[in-house]
């Protein structure tokens, strides 16, 4: 076994990519119980790299399409992954994060832990990248500086890029924890809503950045104030999924409350300004990052304690 193909150096890179490449996921995802970590830190790496791709301003729709393709492929072992690593690093040559260009180069790094992953949570993988990477697919040539068509529009590719990680951590989480999968049945529309009101919050937070490089994701005709009033229903959801999560299973329910209360607390300050154009303006300070990751310690214990805070700060949002 050659050194880059040692189980242990393979996860090593995938903890240090995931900290260059997201600050919050990197914070988040060690939350959760190792074999669940594996995977979900998989996931997002994959999926970040089908992001990537979306992102490049200098390449074409059809470009995008072809790349998406060949990474699915690969992913789904329908090709070698080399047919998708040399393209891609080659349309990227002029792409500026360097951890993004990194990560690509070590897909088969990343598609190497995916294998030593159970078979039902690489199904539940698989599932996700292959929504993920079809539905970009069909938005690549919907990418323009008047945003998506309408609200349905909207929903839509809030979901092919968020909704379905809800699903696929449901499953994943359900696969590791039976009283959850107990739990969580009929209820699984929770699941696409908790990831998409996490979307929402990024389309807000990055329209600045979107707008600067001709691009929109909101709806034509809606304005910010519309918009967070649907993000505010989707989060009284998210929190319903959180509570839906057993207390014995305190890793899961601390990532998913991270992650859902830096959601509500930047929407808050969204929803503070009318306007703002950076993100910069709206971003979570690293203190206020940090005293909320040690406040969850002690919610995640208390469905009480979690809504109190999701009371008090939606309150902006809510006023909208």
């Amino acid at each position: 076994m050659s050194p880059s193909e040692n189980p242990s150096t393979d996860l090593a890179y995938q903890k240090a990519i995931l900290s260059s490449v997201s600050r919050t996921f990197a914070l988040t995802i060690p939350l959760l119980p190792s074999i669940i970590e594996k995977v979900v830190g998989n996931t997002y790496l994959l999926c970040r790299i089908v992001d990537t791709i979306e992102d490049a301003a200098e390449l074409n729709p059809q470009t995008k399409q072809k790349l998406s393709q060949l990474f699915l492929d690969a992913v789904l072992q329908k090709v070698p992954v080399e047919f998708f690593v040399e393209p891609c690093l080659e349309a990227l040559n002029h792409y500026g994060n360097q951890d993004e260009l990194d990560l690509i180069a070590h897909t088969p790094t990343v598609l190497r832990i995916l294998h030593t992953c159970s078979e039902d949570d690489r199904a539940a993988v698989s599932r996700c990248v292959s929504i993920m990477s079809e539905g970009m697919s069909y938005f690549h040539g919907k990418q323009t500086q008047a945003g998506l068509q309408n609200l349905q529009e909207f929903e839509k590719y809030c979901y092919v890029v968020a909704g379905v990680v809800g699903e696929l951590l449901t499953t994943v989480f359900s696969n590791h924890s039976a009283e959850f999968a107990k739990r969580i049945q009929g209820h699984e529309d929770l699941a696409i809503a908790f990831g998409q009101a996490l979307q929402m919050t990024n389309i807000l937070k990055d329209s600045p950045e979107d707008r600067a490089r001709g691009v929109s994701w909101k709806p034509v005709g809606m304005n910010q104030e519309q918009l967070l009033a649907i993000a505010y229903e989707k989060l009284q959801d998210s929190l319903n999924y959180i509570l839906l999560i057993p207390k014995e299973e305190l890793g899961i329910r601390r990532f998913c409350f991270l992650a859902f209360g830096l959601a509500v607390m930047t929407l808050a300050k969204i929803a503070k300004q009318k306007e703002f154009s950076e993100k910069e303006e709206v971003k979570l300070s690293r203190k206020t990052v940090m005293t909320f990751y040690t406040f969850t310690k002690f919610a995640v214990n208390s469905d009480a304690l979690m809504q109190i805070f999701f009371n008090q700060f939606s309150k902006s949002i809510k006023a909208i």
